[in-house]
């Protein structure tokens, strides 16, 4: 008994032994197991660039009405949320390209085996055995080429993906990763070219067609190879079929169905190239969104563009007859707002701007005449008890210390009102009143309508900058006479939504005053006189616009023009259009003036009109007092003199007379004496005159015409004696 127990003992102290070295085994690998799923998922945390992960998405630009008119992008993407995806679009992708998907952690260890029994035979790497998630890692991170340190990249890749995302999750972004051809990716966006649809509302047959395209998009495209499509999409089918994901009828349903594209394919818009560079600038500017980042954040930006004005004004640039130059390359910069929102809603930077050209739009040119308005007699007629618009100025050419000022034509008048000053563009006056106001005071309000200049000189009263003022700066200034003297930031852009759908920003321009509504109404009346038969009458348009013609000399060509400008507004738009050349010198000159930026600009409007009838007279605000249009004092003509009886005076005189049907002129009769002739009265209108008590006095008379307007005298008539 002793002695088997002895046995039992012994028995039993041996048995640990044996499991000791097993479970030694057993630890040693399960550590090593540890060590290597540990090295593979520190070795696909290498791999994987977290900011790949993140896939660069198309921003849209579109009209406030819907209508897109650009893409940015690197890659054109539209990312989508695989809960917005269909089950059988998912089935179908996943049934041709990773069937055991949902079992497996990243490596598909039977098809590994596979792959690597073939590339064994043939002694190089021939057979793939990638999952979707093997795929997605190699075209996030990886090179495509067949090597086995890509292979094994990958499978570190593919396993840390994961081990990090749920299995919805990287499908998702596989989904949204995939080239599909025709620079096309994503299933969202390819859906919508191919279809004109989105991914949710595609059939089986489509989503099978979409999900044949990931192994070759260009070899089975179904736009270039439509049998090689259809064939590809019937495989699909089958291996949907055979996954259990569709029934046997419903597979042969699907492949009798023919392969129906309705391809959405963005046409380019040259007319709206100009515009979409600004949004570009606008973007970047005021909300620190580079270009690059456009590329690739999915961005929708809702902007002002009227894309009827847009394309009107772009197929008028065209029209060669507008553009007078010695030579070719003359080009022109156009940009038009709403004056009421401030919205630009067209803008040209060239007669045939393409992306990444210079953009005329913000360059600065010379303004010409057309800085008038807002250096001088804006600013001028601030001060109403100095400067009135039937104020008078000096109009003759004067020397201002060595800046010898003349009118473009030579003739002067030696004295001429504000309004006639600005409707018939004198220089001499305007460079006069410049100085008279001061310098400094014109560029406080330059400097209000965001327009700096450096220039300290009497030139600027003529544009004679060293700088300029570019055609959005000259749009800007215009809009204070076309909104009561009010001021608003131009802009290119309403709305900004991010990827999410979350709108992150909504224009709100602010307007800041620069001249009263009486200044900007008298402002309104005169620059519209300038338009009906002043220097802006060029063209036709029937409907309401007060503008402002500008023109520069060539400085190496005498007598031809630099730069040619039209500014102006109507009750509802205003607009800057600047014609030249990029290159001035002795081989490039402009062969007519601001006849032709003004005649164009009518053009556009005219054209507009036909299409969204315009405003036919500017409204005067109820606050202000309305301007009268300058008096023209007429010639007296056939004054005559008889004598007349009856009444107290028993002997009177009466006067006839030819004048003016202006009921405003006033008429002074005077009678010649020794010395100083006596004015014996007037009378407002009329055109005849009874003169009391002429007996034993001088019985010389003569008229002359009075301007209550701007006080001055005409012509006097000749003189004329009462007789028997």
């Amino acid at each position: 008994m002793r002695s088997r127990k002895k046995k039992e003992e012994k028995r039993r102290i041996k048995l640990p032994k044996r499991w000791k070295v097993f479970f030694t085994v057993i630890g040693i690998l399960f550590v090593l197991a540890v060590i290597g799923f540990a090295a593979v998922l520190y070795g696909g945390r290498l791999v994987v660039n977290e900011e790949a992960l993140i896939l660069d998405t198309t921003t849209t630009l579109e009209t406030t009405d819907g209508k897109v008119i650009g893409k940015l992008y690197n890659e054109n993407r539209t990312m989508i949320s695989i809960d917005q995806v269909p089950d059988h679009v998912k089935n179908a992708f996943i049934a041709i390209e990773d069937r055991r998907f949902y079992e497996h952690a990243g490596v598909d260890v039977k098809s590994v085996f596979r792959a690597v029994y073939k590339d064994i035979l043939a002694m190089s790497k021939v057979e793939g055995a990638s999952t979707i998630t093997q795929q997605l890692a190699k075209n996030l991170f990886l090179y495509n080429d067949k090597t086995w340190s890509r292979k094994a990249k990958e499978v570190m890749a593919a396993i840390y993906l994961e081990q990090k995302f749920s299995k919805d999750e990287i499908l998702e972004l596989y989904l949204n990763e995939i080239y599909f051809g025709n620079g096309v990716y994503g299933i969202e966006t390819a859906s919508n070219y191919f279809f004109s649809k989105s991914v949710h509302d595609l059939s089986i047959a489509e989503g099978a067609l979409l999900a044949g395209l990931a192994k070759a998009p260009n070899g089975y495209s179904p736009i270039n190879h439509p049998d090689k499509a259809l064939n590809r999409r019937n495989t699909v089918l089958h291996s949907m079929e055979d996954a259990g994901m569709i029934s046997t009828e419903t597979r042969l349903v699907e492949e009798g169905k023919p392969i129906d594209l309705a391809l959405q394919i963005l046409e380019a818009n040259p007319w709206a190239d100009s515009y979409i560079d600004l949004v570009m600038k606008e973007a970047s500017e005021e909300h620190q969104l580079s270009i690059d980042e456009l590329k690739r954040g999915g961005y929708r930006i809702v902007v002002n563009m009227d894309d009827d004005i847009q394309q009107i004004a772009y197929e008028k640039f065209q029209e060669a007859s507008y553009f007078p130059g010695n030579t070719a390359g003359i080009e022109g910069a156009f940009t038009m707002m709403d004056q009421d929102s401030g919205n630009i809603i067209a803008a040209l930077g060239g007669r045939n701007y393409q992306l990444g050209d210079l953009n005329r739009v913000t360059v600065k040119r010379q303004p010409g005449s057309t800085i008038k308005p807002i250096a001088v007699y804006g600013p001028a007629m601030m001060q109403p008890d100095k400067y009135q618009p039937y104020t008078l100025l000096p109009d003759y050419a004067t020397d201002h210390n060595g800046y010898v000022v003349s009118n473009a034509d030579n003739v002067y008048s030696n004295s001429i009102t504000i309004y006639d000053a600005l409707k018939y563009s004198n220089n001499a006056a305007t460079v006069w009143l410049l100085d008279e106001i001061g310098i400094d005071y014109s560029k406080e309000y330059l400097q209000k309508m965001g327009i700096d200049i450096q220039d300290e000189g009497l030139a600027i009263a003529l544009g004679g900058l060293s700088e300029g003022i570019t055609p959005l700066q000259m749009m800007e200034s215009y809009r204070t006479f076309a909104n009561a003297g009010k001021i608003t930031n131009s802009h290119t852009i309403d709305r900004i939504y991010n990827q999410s759908g979350e709108m992150f920003y909504q224009a709100e321009p602010l307007e800041t005053e620069i001249f009263s509504p009486q200044v900007a109404w008298n402002m309104t009346e005169i620059l519209s006189e300038a338009v009906e038969t002043g220097t802006a009458d060029a063209g036709e348009f029937d409907k309401a616009l007060a503008g402002k013609t500008g023109s520069t000399e060539h400085p190496l060509v005498e007598g031809q023009t630099k730069d040619a400008w039209f500014v102006g507004y109507t009750p509802q738009y205003v607009m800057a259009l600047w014609m030249g050349y990029d290159k001035s010198d002795k081989e490039h000159y402009l062969t007519g003036g601001s006849s032709y930026p003004t005649s164009l600009t009518k053009a556009i409007l005219t054209e507009i009109d036909n299409t969204e009838p315009l405003v036919e007279s500017f409204t005067k605000p109820d606050s202000v007092k309305d301007l009268p249009k300058p008096i023209t004092l007429p010639l007296i003509m056939n004054l005559q003199a008889s004598y007349e009886f009856g009444g107290f005076s028993i002997v009177k005189g009466k006067l006839l007379w030819q004048g003016s049907e202006d009921k405003r002129v006033i008429y002074r009769i005077y009678r010649e004496e020794d010395g100083i002739d006596t004015r014996v009265g007037e009378v407002v209108g009329e055109t005849e005159f009874i003169i009391s008590n002429v007996l034993f006095k001088s019985n010389r008379y003569y008229i002359v015409p009075y301007d209550p307007l701007t006080k001055l005298e005409g012509t006097r008539s000749e003189t004329i004696e009462l007789s028997w």
